[in-house]
């Protein structure tokens, strides 16, 4: 028996956007929620928050549901990570909650938005923690929140079962997604929890039709080529970078001081060549990604792009 990687766009939101028991049980494991305050039962609503107006952004999402508090909750597998993501998450978030209200309704009426992300590459290097909780604090108190917005992101590959205490739920749902992908065999701990159990049953190759298992290939291809284009980008920014730096260095060190010209010649040369080559390398994947047949949608919600640039294309 081969299982389905419960990372690829198929599977998460099949476990986790189809059966609720599963998304409520991932929620209580993974947010910093009180034990009088835990999600009970959920409703899904739309993925995507198509806005008012036709010239704004659209907001697409893994998951999207709310619980019997009325509390939103937003979850996002993200596989490749990149600068804009954190921006991404805020903005989505901030559209969920302002969406709540009409006009006339009073902000009382407003409910937290908590969205969860999941990523699949390690972007905290210098922070030996995994887990990321990001909320709108005093400055001088941090005991002092302004409730509303809850953004956590949890790095998969920093996720060591042995290295750490969390709850017992958490460390079981952050071994499902890490330890299942491409599996013979179900892990005994697995199977002795129902919800994980269930989750696994869902995995299972046989259980999915041709077509969708080559979707499910495709999406990997789509990654492959997302993270080939991304690294590109990367080397090919800080290359430019390095190259405008040290002309521009030398270009200002003679007119105001070789050292000082050369420092900020530098650290403008590498910003602005990393930013023309990553938006570049972003245009040139959503390209390839759109000749691939991808939807304009999903193309705009990998690269960061908008939806008239690729359509542009």
């Amino acid at each position: 028996m081969r299982y389905l990687d419960p990372r690829a766009d198929l599977t998460f939101k099949k476990v986790f956007g189809e059966h609720p028991d599963l998304v409520i049980s991932l929620l209580n494991a993974l947010l910093p929620l009180d034990d009088d305050h835990l999600v009970k039962t959920v409703e899904y609503i739309p993925i995507e928050l198509v806005p008012d107006n036709p010239l704004k952004k659209n907001s697409i999402v893994d998951v999207r549901c709310k619980d019997q508090e009325g509390r939103q909750f937003l979850v996002e597998m993200q596989m490749i990570w990149s600068e804009e993501f954190k921006q991404r998450v805020l903005f989505n978030a901030s559209k969920a909650y302002v969406r709540q209200l009409d006009k006339k309704e009073d902000y009382e009426l407003l409910h937290p938005v908590y969205s969860l992300n999941l990523v699949n590459e390690v972007f905290e290097p210098n922070l030996k923690e995994y887990y990321h909780h990001y909320d709108m604090v005093n400055v001088e108190h941090t005991n002092r929140v302004i409730e509303g917005l809850h953004l956590i992101f949890v790095e998969l590959p920093k996720f060591k079962p042995h290295n750490f205490s969390e709850k017992k739920m958490q460390v079981l749902w952050l071994r499902y997604l890490t330890e299942m992908g491409g599996a013979r065999k179900v892990p005994k701990e697995f199977l002795e929890n129902p919800e994980v159990k269930k989750a696994c049953d869902i995995l299972e190759e046989s259980s999915y039709s041709p077509a969708q298992l080559e979707g499910y290939d495709k999406f990997w291809d789509i990654v492959r080529t997302e993270r080939t284009y991304y690294g590109s980008a990367r080397r090919h920014g800080y290359a430019e970078g390095r190259a405008e730096g040290r002309a521009e260095g030398r270009a200002e060190g003679r007119a105001e001081g070789r050292a000082e010209g050369r420092a900020e010649g530098r650290a403008e040369g590498r910003a602005e060549g990393r930013a023309e080559g990553a938006k570049e390398e972003k245009l040139r994947m959503a390209k390839k990604l759109k000749d691939m047949g991808l939807p304009t949608s999903q193309i705009a919600q990998a690269t960061g792009l908008s939806v008239e640039e690729i359509e542009g294309l």
